[in-house]
């Protein structure tokens, strides 16, 4: 099937021809013709298929009529890194270059002025990760309550970095009456929940089972103690023939010290990882993208949508932690049918995680002997990853080399106690028995106790002050006030015999005064 078949317009398929592509793949040939359609859809594609010109195509066609208004984009592509988006970014330029729409790429490390001015120009097609997004949005520069078409792409992604709360604020903020493309390269039952709450009716578009690797990468397992790694890597790079190539490290502080080693020993390294700046994570890509750079030392930044031209080589110095990320890593290889090759250096320590990879991908990764270095085997006693690192102690040590043994306690002798705790001990020595008590008959008699006479209570416990002398010769001495005993009680005011008056008394207002009939 060609892409003349797939129901695009004229100037798509030019600028598709002019980029040298004729066959769609897979997915593709599978969802094109549905987006084109309306209808929403759940699509599932190994990495390296060509899920973005599956969705960008499509929506290029759908944009093509109407007019972007002032801050209220048409469409959202919601990406989980900053380079994916900026790639998408560049896909909607090369496909789009006989299109007049306008495009805004909303990522962090830019500056906030100029995506702003972007909006207010009006935006037809908005390339956006979800953090970068809610900022503009809470300072009141985007509206989304005229987006058409949504697209959440490598939504397992935006799960692994913590994404689908801003995600799921995001599409609540979104009119109903929207398409909706939903794309993944793993459908765990997470995924598969948010999807059924975000799409109406999809149409499933799966090409590959989940979490597949390409048959065109060659796979290959290194088995080296921890501290010959780099050794280890720098004998493979010598031994094969590299174009360019990625190598992957779980942590971002590794990141810097293996390109530096590298380096040191002459080959030409670059580092790209998320506490870099994004002027220069954009610099250091394009180099690589250019043939500047020939390794590329990454983190998992690097491991998703990231489409270099004929990579040839992969390489993980350390195992991923979780099982999806290395298909999505060794997926930057072997792409649009060219072959090519992926090492993954283990330590003894990793069984569990090289076990857990060849379950998800149902094969054995075949063993690799690295030329001048001998192959070790897992440890089968150490836990997952590192965890076991370190917990075995010498046999003097409170633990014995196996997990779950310790070493015989040595018999407990008894010593002199200090001077202190001889003070202790005696205070914690039982007293001697106290003597009975005798009988309450046997007890001698006692005389009653005389109480001291009480004074009269109603004798006042102070003597009365004197009145002051007046401040001023002039001026009359003040009256003194009656004592409060003094005082005639409130019940006392009017005689016993007297009536006390009742109502209004004297005073009748003139408006109830009136005569009755």
């Amino acid at each position: 099937m060609s892409f003349e078949s797939l129901g695009l317009s004229a100037p798509v398929l030019q600028a598709v021809s002019e980029k040298g592509y004729t066959q769609p793949t897979p997915i593709q040939e599978k969802a094109i013709p549905i987006v084109l359609m309306g209808r929403d859809i759940l699509g599932c594609a190994q990495t390296g298929t060509g899920k973005t010109a599956s969705f960008v195509l499509p929506m290029i066609d759908i944009l093509a009529e109407g007019r972007a208004k002032s801050r209220m984009p048409r469409s959202l592509i919601l990406e989980p890194t900053r380079e994916l988006a900026a790639q998408v970014a560049e896909n909607f330029e090369i496909y789009g270059k006989n299109h007049k729409l306008n495009m805004a790429l909303l990522i962090g490390g830019v500056s906030f002025e100029d995506q702003e001015r972007a909006l207010e120009r009006g935006v037809d097609v908005l390339i956006a990760t979800p953090g970068r997004l809610l900022d503009h949005f809470e300072r009141g520069k985007v509206l989304l309550n005229d987006v058409k078409v949504l697209v959440i792409d490598e939504a397992d992604r935006m799960l692994d970095m913590g994404f689908i709360p801003d995600v799921e604020r995001i599409v609540g903020l979104l009119s109903p009456m929207r398409q909706t493309l939903f794309f993944s390269a793993t459908m765990p039952p997470e995924i598969k929940r948010l999807a059924d709450r975000f799409l109406s009716n999809p149409k499933e578009v799966t090409v590959s089972a989940p979490a597949s690797t390409g048959k065109n990468i060659v796979q290959g397992l290194v088995v080296v103690p921890e501290e010959d790694k780099r050794e280890a890597l720098r004998r493979l790079i010598k031994d094969q023939d590299i174009k360019n190539a990625i190598v992957f490290c779980n942590r971002k502080r590794d990141v810097a010290i293996l390109q530096g080693s590298l380096k040191k020993h002459g080959f030409n390294a670059g580092a790209l990882h998320g506490d870099m700046s994004q002027p220069a994570r954009m610099e250091t890509l394009e180099k690589f993208k250019q043939g500047e750079i020939q390794i590329l030392v990454a983190s998992d930044v690097a491991a998703r949508g990231l489409d270099i031209v004929a990579m040839s080589h992969v390489f993980n110095f350390d195992v991923p932690f979780s099982p999806e990320d290395y298909v999505h890593r060794i997926g930057r290889t072997g792409r649009a049918g060219n072959t090519g090759h992926s090492f993954t250096l283990a330590s003894p320590a990793e069984g569990s995680l090289v076990e857990a990879i060849e379950k998800l991908i149902g094969a054995e990764i075949p063993r690799v002997e690295v030329p001048g270095m001998e192959a070790v085997a897992f440890d089968p006693s150490e836990g997952r990853g590192r965890r076991g690192r370190g917990r075995g102690r010498a046999p003097g040590g409170g633990r014995s080399g196996r997990s779950g043994e310790r070493a015989p306690r040595a018999p407990r002798v008894e010593r002199e106690p200090k001077p202190a705790e001889a003070e202790v001990q005696a205070e914690r020595a039982p007293r001697p028995e106290r003597t009975p008590r005798p009988e309450r008959s046997e007890r001698p008699h006692r005389e009653p106790r005389q109480e001291p006479r009480q004074e009269a209570r109603h004798e006042p416990r102070h003597e009365a002050r004197e009145p002051r002398e007046p401040r001023s010769e002039g001026r009359a001495p003040r009256e003194r006030r009656p004592e409060r005993r003094d005082r005639p009680h409130r019940n006392d005011r009017h005689d016993r015999d007297e009536a006390v008056p009742m109502g209004l008394g004297d005073h009748v207002p003139a408006f109830l005064a009136r005569p009755t009939r």
